[in-house]
């Protein structure tokens, strides 16, 4: 039977909606939407590019948790506020994933949190890139 482990930040939201960061089954790993929010310091750059580089800086660790890298990242979903924010986003997407080449869906959405811009949710298999 394949194994599964919930990785949990601690965040509040969490517990209070009843879901993972991370979740590990066998050799895949599912991260849950992350946004740009400096969780150290709770600051939310008005920078939609910002946004983005502090989303794969709060991705990482939990990907880490599970065995996995960022170059293991098969599937993303990007979720941002509107089609400019996806394209002032594009550029820095190409810069972190160009090589690893992952799926990508973008969505326009609204986000229940004031200022941020960016989400993204990710699935990676463990060794795949390396």
């Amino acid at each position: 039977m394949t194994k599964r482990i919930n990785i949990s930040s601690g965040s509040s939201f969490e517990k209070a909606y009843g879901y993972s960061r991370c979740v590990k089954v066998g050799d895949t790993v599912y991260v849950s939407g992350t946004v740009g929010i400096n969780f150290q310091t709770g600051e939310c750059s008005s920078d939609p590019v910002e946004q983005l580089r502090q989303v794969i800086r709060n991705i990482e660790p939990w990907l880490e948790k599970a065995g996995a890298s960022l170059k293991d990242v098969v599937q993303i979903t990007t979720y941002v506020t509107s089609a400019e924010v996806f394209a002032a986003i594009g550029p820095t997407l190409k810069e972190i994933f160009g090589d690893i080449l992952p799926t990508n869906a973008a969505l326009v959405v609204q986000f229940p949190v004031p200022n941020v811009k960016v989400e993204i949710s990710a699935t990676a298999v463990v060794g795949c890139g390396a």
